[in-house]
């Protein structure tokens, strides 16, 4: 636990090394369970409502329906801030995203996390999209090149969205305090996150 200033307040808060032994903690216990086990009862709602939200990790992922972070890392209302977009792609929407639960909420820990069987991932290989889906292909072939693997392009894909976070100036200011960037794949068939060290 470290002590941060948030909105004027000093408060305890998990280190980003804490806050990825958490992520990998609720995985496991994800692997293993027939439900959710974080908590989204009434009083945790009620709380969070008065008190405000003190979610321990930002997770940056795709928006594919199968990649529900909150039961991935077994968490309930509160704990994570989550992003989701197409491709786990970045730009200055969810940079100022970031920034927010950086600054505002004393999330020390940013997680990239990809999954196999990606759609985007698939389309910036092997098709030729059109209208507002090629932003997001675009940005996808820039970080893989010419890569045609589907695992190594959403390795990659991670890694160059890693980047961009870790590029700008507000992200690198706050390293200094303890903010952490890490990435992840998420494997659909069995529900493992692998962890890119």
């Amino acid at each position: 636990m470290i002590k941060l200033k948030v909105n004027g307040m000093n408060t305890d808060i998990l280190s980003a090394g804490e806050a990825l032994e958490r992520l990998r903690a609720g995985n496991i216990r994800y692997l293993n369970a027939e439900r959710s086990g974080g908590d989204i009862s009434p009083a945790v709602r009620l709380r969070t409502c008065g008190e405000g939200q003190r979610p321990y990790a930002i997770v940056i992922t795709c928006s594919d329906s199968r990649v529900i972070p909150e039961s991935i890392f077994d968490a309930g209302i509160g704990e994570l801030f989550v992003i989701r977009v197409a491709g786990n792609v970045i730009d200055n929407h969810q940079l100022g995203s970031i920034e927010y639960a950086a600054e505002h909420l004393g999330c020390r820990l940013v997680l990239v996390m990809g999954h196999d069987h990606c759609g985007a991932v698939d389309a910036a290989i092997n098709h030729d999209p059109t209208d507002f889906i090629k932003f997001i292909t675009d940005e996808i072939r820039e970080a893989i090149g010419d890569e045609t693997d589907e695992y190594e392009a959403c390795r990659l894909n991670v890694r160059h969205s890693m980047a961009v976070i870790e590029e700008s100036l507000e992200i690198r200011r706050e390293e200094e305090s303890g903010l952490r960037v890490a990435g992840a794949i998420y494997r659909l068939a069995d529900g493992r996150v692998e962890f890119m060290e």
